[in-house]
C-alpha cells in the first residue's frame, strides 16, 4: 500500500492502532500545527499533508517491530517524530525520546503530560551525555548522517537491536558510505509515504 493522500494516511494509521490512540493523534496533530507557529518543528508546506508526511511516515515503522518489545530509543526526536507517534500508538512499549534543544524538550514534555503518555520518557540531553542502556529498537528520522550516527549510537545496540532509520531519498546513498562489513547488515525498505524515500533497516550483530 502506497499512501497518496491524507485520507489514505489516516486509514493506514487507524489500521495500526485503536480509537483511543487515534483520538490522541488528532490532539497531537492539532497541537503540532499550533506550536509550529511558535517554533519551526515541521516544514510549513507539509502542514497540509501532515498525516501523510509525518504521522503515517512515523507509524509505518511499527510494521517492523513486534507488538511486544523492549526499550525503544528515538534519537533527535525533534517534534516527536517518530517517537511521540509510536508512544501514542503503542502504550505497551517503553520509549525514550532523546532531544537536546530546550524549546523542543519543553514541547515534548508538554505533549507527554497532556496526552498522558506514561510509557514515554523525555531525555533532554545530547546523545553523547546519555547513560548507556541496551535498546531493543533504535530509530532516528533526521538526527545525523548514517556513518556518524552509527559511531555515537552503537553503544546502545546489542546483537538483537533493530535499527529503523527513515532516510528519505538519501537512504541508499548513505548506506553505501558505510564500511562493507557493516553495510551488509542493513538494507533499504521502500517508504509507504514517498516512492523515492527509503528506510534503512538492520541489526549490527556480533556485540
Amino acid at each position: 500500500m502506497t499512501i497518496r493522500d491524507e485520507q489514505s494516511a489516516r486509514d493506514y494509521v487507524a489500521g495500526l492502532c485503536d480509537e483511543a490512540a487515534m483520538g490522541k493523534l488528532d490532539r497531537f496533530v492539532d497541537a503540532l500545527i499550533a506550536e509550529n507557529a511558535e517554533q519551526n518543528l515541521i516544514a510549513k508546506p507539509t502542514i497540509e499533508i501532515i498525516w501523510q508526511r509525518h504521522i503515517a511516515d512515523s507509524a509505518q515503522l511499527l510494521e517492523y517491530v513486534p507488538r511486544e518489545t523492549g526499550l525503544w530509543l528515538d534519537l533527535g526526536t525533534g517534534a516527536g517524530l517518530p517517537g511521540l507517534v509510536v508512544a501514542i500508538m503503542r502504550p505497551n512499549i517503553q520509549i525514550e525520546l532523546v532531544e537536546a534543544r530546550k524549546r523542543r524538550i519543553e514541547w515534548l514534555e508538554r505533549m507527554r503530560d497532556e496526552l498522558d503518555l506514561e510509557n514515554c520518557e523525555i531525555v533532554g540531553s545530547r546523545l553523547e551525555n546519555v547513560e548507556t542502556v541496551p535498546a531493543s529498537v533504535i530509530s532516528a528520522r533526521a538526527f545525523a548522517p548514517l556513518d556518524r550516527m552509527m559511531k555515537i549510537a552503537s553503544r546502545f545496540s546489542t546483537s538483537e537491536t533493530l535499527w529503523l532509520l527513515p532516510k528519505g531519498r538519501s537512504a541508499a546513498q548513505e548506506l553505501e558510505l558505510l564500511p562493507v562489513q557493516r553495510r551488509k547488515l542493513f538494507h533499504v525498505e521502500q517508504s509507504r509515504t514517498d516512492d523515492e524515500a527509503g528506510i534503512i533497516v538492520g541489526k549490527l550483530g556480533g556485540k
